[in-house]
C-alpha cells in the first residue's frame, strides 16, 4: 500500500482506527527486525571482542531509548559490523573497562553536534569515502572471522589476520582442537544463510537469513555433538552492567583515549546520517531530521557508555528489514528492543546452544558483501578512475593501517580532487522562475558545486515545491563534483516518486550533461 493510500485510509476510518492500521504493520515488522537484529547483535559483540550479551544491549537501547527520539523514525540502531574493528582493537589493547567513558565522551560529542546543527555536513562526506571505508571494514572483518570460524581467536590487526591465515589452515587439516567441526558448523551457517536469501518461498520472504543460518549452525553441532565453542552467557545476564569505576574515568586524561572517542564520534555519526538518508530513499513517508538523529545516536552512545555496552549507529541491513517489513512509525523499532529485553529475561539460555564458528559466519557474509567491488565499479562508470581511485586509496589504508588513517586518505584526496574546481568559482544558487513556462519554479545554478557547499544546494533543493515541476538551471554552471550528483540523484529520485518533474535546462557540456544524467538515473 502506498504512502497515500495508507494516509486516505486512516483519514477515512479515524485517529482511532489509524493507530491501529498502523499497529497492525508496526508489530509484525517489530518481530521481524528482532529476528534481524539478534544474530548480528551478538555475532557483532564477540568479533568486538567482548561478551555477546553487550551487544544485545546495545540493540536494546539503540531500540527502546533512540527509537523514541530518533530523527529518522524508521533506521534501526544498534551495533554495527562498521565499528566492530575499531573496539576490538582498543579492547585489546586498553581493556574493556575503558570503553565506557570513551562512548560517554562520543555521545556527549554527538549530542553537541547534533545542537550547533552539523549534522547535515556529514552528508558532505564523498560517496567514495564512506563506500571505500566499508569495503575496507569488510576486508578486515572477514580477515578476523575466518580465524573465529575455526574457533581460533583473530589477531589485532588486518595484516596479522592474513599473514596468519596458513597457520589456521595447517590447524584445520592436522585436525588441531575440533577445528573441522567448527568450519563444518561455520560453513554450513553460511550455506544456509545464502540458500536461504536466494530460493525462500515468498510466503515466507521476511523471515532473514542470518537467523536460518544460526539455526542450521546450531542444528550441526548439536546432531552432531561437536565440541565447538559456543556462546557463554552469565548466569545472570544483566550482572555484568555497571557504571566505569573512578579509574576507567581517569583515562580521559590519555590523549589516545580521547582521540578514540572523537574517533567513534565521527565514524558512527558519519553512517548513522548515511544510513537515515538510505532508508528516506526506501519510503514516502517524514524525511530525516538529521540534526535530531544526531543527537539521538549520541543519547544512545551515552546510555551505552554508562552500561558497559557496546558504540552504536544506526545499521542499513536492519532498517531495511523494517522498511520491507511495512514498518509505517516509531513504534516498530521502540517494539523491536522490547522484544529483545523480553527474550534477554525469559529465553538467555538460548545463547548458550549457539556456536561461536556459527556467528562468524554470518560476519564472514556481512564483511564480504561490505567488501563488494560494485562500489569502486559504479563510482569509476559514473565519475570516472579518479573518483574510483580515492574508493581504492580508502579501502586500501583502511586494510593496511588502520581506520581513521584511511578515512583521513580519502577526504584528503577528495579536497585535492575538488581544488581544480574552486578556481571557477563559489557556487551560487538563484531562485527564479521559468521565462518561458510562467509559475514553474527554477533553481539556477553557476560555479562550482562542490561537496563544501553541499549543506547550502540541499537546504534550497529542499525548499523547492512538491509536485507540478522543478527545473535545475545549468547554464552557468561551471563544475559539478560527485558528491554532489549524488545528492541531487538522491533528491530527484525522492522528488519523482512524489510526482514532481524534475527537469535540468539552460546548458551544455560536461557539468550538464552529468548532472542531467544523475537525475534521470533514478527513473530508469
Amino acid at each position: 500500500m502506498s504512502g497515500a493510500s495508507l494516509a486516505g485510509l486512516r483519514d477515512r476510518l479515524g485517529p482511532g482506527s489509524a493507530v491501529r492500521t498502523s499497529l497492525a504493520r508496526d508489530l509484525p515488522a517489530s518481530f521481524v527486525v528482532f529476528l534481524v537484529a539478534l544474530p548480528l547483535c551478538m555475532g557483532i559483540a564477540i568479533a568486538s571482542g567482548v561478551p555477546p550479551e553487550r551487544g544485545l544491549i546495545t540493540g536494546l537501547v539503540g531500540g527502546i531509548v533512540v527509537g523514541l527520539i530518533a530523527g529518522s523514525p524508521l533506521q534501526v540502531s544498534g551495533p554495527a559490523a562498521g565499528l566492530a574493528v575499531i573496539v576490538y582493537g582498543f579492547v585489546q589493547a586498553h581493556g574493556l573497562d575503558a570503553l565506557g567513558p570513551v562512548l560517554v565522551v562520543a555521545g556527549l560529542v554527538q549530542l553537541a553536534a547534533g545542537a550547533l546543527r552539523i549534522g547535515g555536513w556529514f552528508r558532505a562526506i564523498s560517496p567514495a569515502v564512506v563506500h571505500g571505508m566499508l569495503a575496507g571494514i569488510g576486508i578486515l572483518i572477514v580477515l578476523a572471522q575466518l580465524h573465529v570460524l575455526t574457533d581460533a581467536m583473530p589477531q589485532a590487526s588486518g595484516l596479522d589476520n592474513l599473514v596468519a591465515i596458513p597457520a589456521a589452515f595447517f590447524d584445520f587439516v592436522t585436525g588441531v582442537g575440533d577445528r573441522p567441526g567448527a568450519v563444518l558448523v561455520g560453513g554450513a551457517t553460511i550455506a544456509a544463510m545464502i540458500a536461504w536469501e536466494r530460493l525462500r518461498p515468498a510466503r515466507l520472504r521476511l523471515l532473514p537469513g542470518a537467523l536460518i543460518g544460526v539455526l542450521a549452525g546450531s542444528l550441526v553441532a548439536g546432531v552432531g555433538g561437536l565440541a565447538v565453542k559456543r556462546v557463554v552467557v552469565p548466569e545472570a545476564i544483566f550482572s555484568g552492567l555497571a557504571l566505569p569505576n573512578p579509574e576507567a574515568w581517569a583515562r580521559l586524561a590519555e590523549a589516545e583515549i580521547v582521540v578514540m572517542a572523537l574517533v567513534i564520534a565521527v565514524i558512527a555519526s558519519a553512517e548513522s546520517l548515511l544510513s537515515a538518508a538510505a532508508v528516506d530513499r526506501m519510503h514516502h513517508g517524514p524525511r530525516t531530521r538529521f540534526d535530531r538523529e544526531l543527537g539521538a545516536q549520541g543519547v544512545g552512545n551515552l546510555i551505552c557508555g554508562l552500561l558497559g555496552a557496546l558504540p552504536m549507529t544506526g545499521v542499513i541491513v536492519r532498517s531495511s528489514a523494517n522498511v520491507q517489513a511495512g514498518a509505517v512509525t516509531r513504534a516498530a523499532t521502540v517494539m523491536h528492543g522490547l522484544w529483545i529485553l523480553a527474550f534477554l529475561v525469559a529465553l538467555p539460555w538460548l545463547l548458550a546452544l549457539v556456536p561461536t564458528a556459527s556467528l562468524a559466519g554470518i560476519l564472514v557474509v556481512t564483511g564480504w558483501r561490505l567488501a563488494s567491488p560494485v562500489h569502486g565499479l559504479h563510482l569509476r562508470a559514473r565519475y570516472g578512475w579518479t573518483t574510483a581511485a580515492i574508493w581504492f586509496a580508502t579501502l586500501a589504508t583502511v586494510v593496511a593501517v588502520d581506520l581513521l588513517s584511511g578515512v583521513l586518505t580519502g577526504l584528503a584526496l577528495s579536497l585535492a580532487q575538488t581544488l581544480p574546481s574552486l578556481r571557477k568559482g563559489r557556487l551560487r544558487i538563484e531562485h527564479a522562475a521559468a521565462p518561458e513556462v510562467p509559475g514553474v519554479p527554477e533553481l539556477r545554478l553557476s560555479g562550482a558545486a562542490t561537496f563544501l557547499q553541499l549543506p547550502t544546494l540541499t537546504a534550497a533543493l529542499e525548499r523547492t515545491p512538491v509536485g507540478g515541476e522543478v527545473r535545475l538551471g545549468t547554464e552557468d554552471l561551471a563544475a559539478i563534483d560527485h558528491t554532489c550528483l549524488e545528492m541531487i540523484g538522491d533528491w530527484a529520485s525522492r522528488r519523482m516518486a512524489a510526482g514532481t518533474r524534475v527537469a535540468v535546462v539552460g546548458g551544455s557540456g560536461l557539468p550538464h550533461d552529468r548532472l542531467a544524467a544523475a537525475v534521470a538515473a533514478p527513473a530508469q
